[in-house]
This record gives structure tokens, sequence and C-alpha cells, in this order.
């Protein structure tokens, strides 16, 4: 996962089932059946934009640079960086984030434990909104300062290689203009029940993948899906598509990518194979997290992100949600 070279990424399936709970934060996903995921101006359900707009990438700090009122950004061409095959999806966009995270409270983040593995790395970590396409063409190499948010410290963490997998953080400050995400409060997720997950495959701008179905609720700290996701997005909130609430923390899975030639293209297994993504329950964490408020959930910080809302509010065709 975190950069990773192109041809350490084939033995590290290997390597994932032999080894310990340092294993875990490398470990990597992949695309099952055909790839959903979407860059947010090709989102057209309103529900998922003000979702998406309550999720965060996670930068190391020293990549992260204030100049004055923006925060300038260090990214890389992700085709270049993985060596990817012509016509590998997003192989011309940027990369940056190391993991995905989401609001849950006023001043607190959730991501997964391998992502902040102590209190010295969580200093280390730029918490960023906004890191996403809005427009057909973007590169975004900035956001602006204020979407910018430090740790104070760890509130909690966990990590298991073969169970749970989180890390409750509080900020520097209350986050303003993005509003926590609400949880799943009951146990009620079955196998079959549709999924979508928003994070950073990668450390890519924000994507959104829907299309994803449990496949495993046997296990007591996480569930298994047939998620399209990849390293980069470990942390990121999975949500119950019928609820839009967040039912768990996209943790590890299948490798990303294979070699075709002399260049990598995704690894894609049908929607019912492979190991399937394990994804930390809610639940696990639920104690430490404050029951956020209901109501709309507007970006006050972003006026560009409020156009793209309004345009997906006069144009949702997408699954209905509460």
């Amino acid at each position: 996962m975190k950069r990773l070279a192109p041809a350490a990424l084939s033995a590290l399936v290997l390597v994932v089932c032999v080894v310990g709970s340092f294993a875990s934060s490398f470990a990597p996903k992949v695309v099952y059946g055909e790839d959903s995921r979407q860059d947010l101006w090709q989102v057209k359900n309103a529900r998922m934009l003000q979702l998406a707009d309550s999720t965060m990438a996670l930068f190391k700090a020293w990549n992260v640079e204030i100049k004055d009122e923006r925060a300038v950004l260090s990214v890389q061409n992700y085709g270049e960086s993985h060596n990817l095959c012509a016509g590998e999806p997003f192989r011309e966009q940027i990369e940056g984030a190391f993991c995905s995270g989401f609001v849950a409270g006023p001043d607190i983040a959730v991501t997964a434990g391998h992502c902040i593995a102590s209190e010295a790395a969580c200093k280390n970590t730029r918490f960023v909104f906004g890191f996403s396409i809005r427009a057909p063409g973007e590169n975004p190499t900035s956001v602006p300062a204020r979407e910018v948010y430090g740790c104070e410290k760890i509130l909690e963490r966990h990590q298991q290689y073969d169970g749970t997998d989180y890390a409750v953080v509080r900020l520097d400050r209350e986050v303003k203009g993005h509003r926590p995400l609400e949880f799943e409060p009951y146990e009620m997720l079955q196998e079959g029940d549709s999924l979508f997950v928003i994070g950073h495959p990668s450390g890519l701008p924000t994507k959104v993948a829907q299309g994803a179905r449990v496949r495993d609720v046997s296990h007591p700290g996480f569930f298994v899906a047939n998620l399209d996701t990849y390293g980069g997005n470990s942390g990121s909130a999975v949500f119950n598509a019928r609820t839009g609430y967040v039912e768990g923390i996209l943790v590890r899975g299948e490798a990303d990518f294979i070699k075709k030639d002399t260049c990598y293209v995704s690894n894609q297994c049908p929607d019912d194979s492979c190991r399937g993504e394990d994804v930390t329950r809610i639940s696990s964490i639920q104690a430490w997290l404050p029951r956020p408020p209901h109501g709309p959930i507007f970006s006050e910080a972003n006026p560009a992100f409020n156009a793209l809302l309004r345009e997906a509010r006069a144009e949702d065709t997408a699954v209905k949600m509460p």
C-alpha cells in the first residue's frame, strides 16, 4: 500500500497471508466486477455528494505547505508512480494521500489504525478536506488552508491483523463546514446488503465506488464485502446504500495491481471471487463517537462544492436514501 513500488505489489498478497499485524499497514485492495469508481463531478446523487463532503484525505505533514490562504499539496502523477499501462482508469490524475478518513464529531476524525500507528505519526499527519475533482480535467494541487487540520491526540486506537483496525483522533480544532457522518445504530447488517465507499484509492482525489455487497458477516469485529478499493482507501467510510449510515471503516483486502507485459493494470476479480475487502464494524468504536445532529448537510466552506450539490439535486437519478 503506502507508496509501494509496483514490483513489490505482486509479492505482497503472499506476504499478507502469513505476516502479523505489521503487514496490515500494507494491506492493499482490488476491483470486483466492473470498476465503479467515480470522481465527484460524475456523481449525480446529492446525498452521496453530501456524504463525500464529510470525508478527508490523510497527507504527511511535510507534503502540505501553507502559503497564505492556500495549502499546497505535494503530489505526483499516478500512472508514472505505479508504472500503469495505457488505458488504466485515472492514469493521468495525481496522487498524494496515504490514507482516507472521515469526520465523526465536532473535532473528531476516524481512520484505520494502521494509518495512525502512534502519537508521533498522528502529529505528522494532516487531515485534508476537499482533495477532489469537481469538474472534468481538474488535477487539484491545493485546497484552502482552512480545510487542513492537525492532530491533537489519539483518543483510541486498535490494530489487529485478522480483526478490528481503527483510530479515533481528536483534531487540533473544531471542524467547520463539514457535518459529522451518521452511524448505523444497530447491528442489522446482513449478507447481500448494498454498500458504497468514499475515499482516496491509491491516494487519488476523492472517489465514490458504488454497487458493492456484503459477502460475510460471521466475524465479530469486521465484515467482508466486494468493494472496489485500493491502498489509500484504508480509513474510508463504508456506507449502507439504503440508509446512508456508516457501517464501517475500510481496512484491508486483495492486491491492487498485476503485471501485464512491462506495466501494471488493476487486479480485477469476479464479484463473488477473491478474498473480499475487510471492513471494521462501526460498532467497534461507537463508544468513542458523539451522536451527530440530524438535518441537511451543507459545506459552508466551499461554494464550488455547493454548486455541484445544487446541480446534483436538480438531476438526481441514483438511489434515494433518507
